[in-house]
């Protein structure tokens, strides 16, 4: 079983629709900021990947499940779990959670692609590694500021 990378969210009024609860969307957002996260505590900040290694992660598929609606200063988790590492791509099950609620759930599946060309390739076998070693000791991040 893989560790679950943690990220506190708060919904701020940028989040929220017409009606005040989080924009169906926004979720998506608080998927791509917990992973980002994740990346960056296994040291693989997004930056460094494409100056290091010409390369990218790109979401080549979502699955998203909403449940109940977060609202206004709801102070949220977002989760990532890493569960598929392949040669071209990785797959994540994601959340959002309202103290023990699930408001949305999902799957996320990143391809590597090269920066220049944009065309999928295999992820650097130093990438790979690095992921697969640093999993079993993936920490949590510290709340936002």
């Amino acid at each position: 079983m893989n560790p679950i990378f943690t990220f506190p969210i708060r919904v701020y009024w940028e989040d929220t629709d017409a009606g005040g609860v989080v924009f169906y969307a926004n979720y998506l957002k608080f998927f791509e900021r917990v992973r980002t996260e994740w990346f960056r505590s296994l040291g693989l900040e997004q930056h460094r990947l494409r100056e290091t290694y010409g390369g990218m992660f790109v979401v080549s598929e979502v699955q998203i499940q909403y449940l109940r609606s977060a609202k206004l200063d709801d102070a949220l988790l977002a989760t990532a779990e890493l569960v598929e590492l392949g040669r071209t791509s990785l797959r994540m099950a994601q959340e959002v959670r309202l103290g023990d609620t699930v408001l949305c759930k999902g799957s996320v599946r990143a391809g590597w692609v090269d920066c220049k060309t944009l065309k999928p390739q295999r992820i650097p076998a130093v990438v790979l590694d690095e992921i697969a070693k640093q999993q079993n000791s993936c920490s949590n991040a510290t709340p936002n500021p």
